[in-house]
């Protein structure tokens, strides 16, 4: 199947559309946070994955690393600003998410 690479949603699901990254990205809205305060907000993600994703969230330019040339070693990480331009679509599935968890709990 041939990818038509000029949709627009194709080009986002590309960037943002995995397990990980939305998730990675939504806690970065609140500011720079250390490797592992990052990894440890999101609940699941193993050390190989973080990495793998953190990395991919790089090279697209939508996440900064910072390094801190301290013992033991310090990485902070941050939205870019082509990163934070992604606020909106991710409070929106944050909103959409907690609608839908009262929709099925109002259910039972």
């Amino acid at each position: 199947m041939l990818k038509n690479i000029d949709c627009p949603l194709n080009h986002t699901m590309l960037l943002i559309g995995n397990k990980w990254k939305p998730l990675l990205l939504f806690h970065l809205l609140e500011g720079e946070l250390r490797s592992g305060e990052l990894q440890k907000s999101v609940v699941g993600i193993s050390n190989k994955m973080f990495t793998q994703t953190i990395r991919e969230l790089e090279k697209d330019n939508l996440v900064e690393r910072k390094i801190f040339p301290v013992v033991p070693p310090k990485v902070e990480y941050k939205l870019s600003e082509r990163g934070k331009s992604l606020e909106p679509i991710l409070r929106s599935l944050d909103h959409w998410g907690l609608d839908d968890l009262k929709r099925d709990a109002s259910k039972k």
